[in-house]
């Protein structure tokens, strides 16, 4: 697991308690205006020590801001950049970065959606896909399955259309494949 990954599986990790994800859903709802002990022990109506050990917490991680008797604020913006981490991180992210009307299929590296089948992106889509599995032998159904399954949950789906744009080719019984074309310059 990357540092990134980590670093968003601890954020979430501390979010996955219930009291301390109110504590931090407060802490943004209230802005720049932040909470007091007092005021988020009210608000959560939890006893001050219960309040006070929440925020050790999201401060200890790095959520929020804030010491002892002050004024508490959260920090969204670690979130944020923790998941756009995670997200440059995914195996098909860079090969996006040539195809940027592609990303509203995707959402944090992985395919969430395929354009219709006749559209153009349809057969970008394709190209993104093989550029991605960068074949250059023949390789049995399994472990194209294992590879598409990193950047999607119809493997399936995007196998067939692989093959239906004539990126990738299939032997007659349909468990091995190869590239159907080369790349070019152009493409």
């Amino acid at each position: 697991m990357s540092a990134d990954a980590a670093r968003a599986a601890e954020f979430l990790s501390q979010l996955a308690v219930p009291a301390r994800l109110a504590a931090y859903a407060d802490l943004v709802r209230r802005g720049n205006d932040g909470a007091t002990l007092a005021e988020l022990a009210y608000a959560l109506d939890v006893p001050i020590q219960e309040a006070g050990n929440l925020l050790a917490r999201l401060v200890g991680a790095g959520l929020a801001t804030g010491t002892g008797n002050g004024v508490y604020r959260a920090n969204p913006g670690v979130l944020r950049e923790a998941a756009q981490a995670v997200d440059r991180a995914q195996p098909v992210s860079v090969l996006l970065l040539d195809y940027p009307q592609l990303r509203g299929n995707f959402a944090h590296g992985r395919l969430t959606s395929l354009p219709p089948t006749l559209s153009e992106r349809y057969h970008q889509v394709g190209e993104l896909f093989a550029r991605f599995l960068a074949l250059e032998a023949l390789h049995a159904e399994d472990e194209i399955n294992r590879r598409l399954s990193a950047v999607t949950d119809d493997v399936a789906g995007v196998r067939r259309m692989l093959v239906e744009t004539g990126w990738l080719e299939r032997d007659r019984a349909g468990t091995t494949y190869g590239p159907a074309r080369p790349f070019t310059a152009t493409e």
